[in-house]
């Protein structure tokens, strides 16, 4: 799982700047475990706090056409004049001022990387679709309790900080100076926290990795760790094919396809193209993927690039999603950018188990602390038993084990949870310990220390079939909720 959100510490949120040096831009590639808040409540990287279950909808019928929301009050004409809607989503809208506002800061980060720019309406429209996702991801969020307060939203920003080498005043003093108020960006970050929370609910705690899985999956590598696999960047240009398309559809997009990769071979700029026509997220950042291990990538995208030398092309292929045109930018060492030399013979795990209540627009802080400490008592008291108390009272997938987290190593939970644990003794449980999911109590089961060299493997293979398959149900989630949202384009409106 990825752990933009789990594991503050090592985050490295999308920061978009402006100006000729950016800050740190990419989220870092995850790793984790198999289930939990990082892996604390079990582990992979992109989780975020358990959410509780929305009330299911019944789908609606693959033709039909979604209903409008509650009208939306008449934009007064003064205000219209200067900031008029580009569209609306669900009940909510977008405005011009505001889709100005992203086009600027994308057209900065373009010019920046070099990127040979389309059409002014292309990139409108580009930007456009990725407000209304990224819209239909926040109101998916806040309409299932997802919260983020200034404390959790604070410490995101410490870590963006850091993670650039800078003091917070000194991070602060340069957004500013590059034209990125300090507010906006924190108005950012909060969103894309609220988003990885809401998907880690609906994606990642969903992805289930088998043991068969991982036997194949080592055995396809030969016995080779996955920290040995090579790293390649790829970048590609997506046509999206509907579930629901024709065949008469189908060839249409295959054909444009054919063209577009024709045009790609014959010099014409891979970024431009994959601004112009391409139907995934990183459209505006020409296409390009960011440097992956290949057990990262579907099989198809490996089985493509395999041939390619860097900088080539390849033809199209055909997935679930759509024509999928490739190009392979560049390959590395594995060991660029991971920790080198071997991993430890040796290391120590510990058992723990724990009972997380989350704080939301029910329970306070305060409520969550008390909880917690009359919990406590009950099982210092021995009038209760841990398992029974976390199946009864934790927020977190793990009470259905009796908050049972399985083994843990250094780097699986947040900084906030593994320094409480550590302190801790087998058989001793803590007061309440606050994280970025809430309020825990933590019991140590065990502590041991032995050799893992094959446990490590079986646990990077696993990471990386978990990693695969949360891309694309994360890009399937998103979609979906693109799709069922009701959506009204304004940009041609006068």
């Amino acid at each position: 799982m990825n752990r933009r959100i789990l594991q503050l510490s090592r985050i490295a949120f999308p920061l978009i700047v402006a100006g000729s040096a950016a800050l740190a831009v990419a989220p870092v590639a995850a790793q984790g475990l198999d289930s939990g808040p990082g892996r604390l409540p079990g582990s992979p990287q992109r989780q975020g706090p358990r959410l509780a279950p929305p009330k299911p909808q019944a789908p609606a019928p693959a033709a039909a056409v979604p209903a409008a929301p509650t009208p939306i009050a008449p934009v007064p004409e003064t205000q219209q004049t200067l900031d008029q809607i580009a569209a609306v989503v669900n009940n909510e809208v977008i405005t011009r001022l505001e889709l100005k506002d992203r086009i600027d800061t994308t057209l900065k980060v373009m010019n920046r990387q070099g990127t040979q720019l389309p059409p002014t309406s292309v990139i409108e429209r580009q930007v456009l679709e990725r407000m209304i996702v990224e819209k239909a991801e926040i109101q998916f969020a806040v309409e299932n309790g997802v919260r983020v307060d200034d404390l959790q939203v604070d410490r995101a920003v410490q870590r963006v900080a850091e993670s650039n080498g800078m003091t917070l005043q000194v991070f602060r003093d340069r957004l500013e100076s590059e034209g990125t108020p300090f507010a906006a960006f924190r108005d950012d970050l909060r969103k894309q926290i609220l988003i990885e929370r809401a998907r880690g609910h609906e994606v990642d705690d969903k992805i289930q990795v088998g043991e068969g899985e991982v036997d194949a999956f080592i055995a396809e590598q030969n016995g080779v760790s996955p920290d040995a696999a090579p790293e390649v960047d790829v970048a590609q240009i997506l046509l999206r094919v509907p579930e629901n398309a024709s065949p008469e559809d189908v060839d249409r997009q295959h054909a444009k396809a054919d063209e577009i990769y024709q045009q790609a071979n014959g010099g014409a700029d891979f970024g431009r193209l994959a601004a112009t026509y391409s139907n995934a997220p990183e459209a505006l950042q020409g296409g390009d993927l960011g440097f992956r291990s290949q057990e990262r990538l579907p099989q198809l995208f490996v089985d493509a690039i395999t041939p390619l030398g860097i900088g080539q092309v390849a033809a199209p292929v055909k997935s679930a999603n759509g024509f999928h045109i490739l190009k392979l930018v560049a390959r590395r060492s594995p060991t660029v950018g991971r920790s080198s030399g071997p991993a430890p013979a040796a290391v120590q795990q510990t058992h723990a188990r724990h009972i997380l209540i989350k704080v939301n627009e029910v329970v306070s802080a305060d409520q969550a602390k008390a909880r917690l400490e009359d919990i406590r008592q009950r099982l210092t008291n021995k009038t209760a038993n841990f398992e029974d108390m976390a199946r009864a009272y934790s927020n977190d997938a793990s009470a259905s084990r009796g908050g049972d987290l399985g083994t843990l190593y250094a780097g699986d939970t947040v900084p906030e949870f593994e320094k409480a644990m550590n302190a801790l003794q087998p058989g001793e449980i803590s007061g309440p310990v606050q994280s970025p999911f809430g309020y825990h109590l933590i019991e140590v089961v065990e502590r041991k220390t032995q050799d893992v060299a094959q446990d490590r493997v079986r646990l990077l293979a696993r990471q990386a079939i978990r990693e695969r398959k949360l891309d694309e149900a994360s890009d399937t989630w998103a979609r979906e909720l693109r799709d069922r949202a009701y959506v009204e384009m304004r940009l041609d409106d006068k």
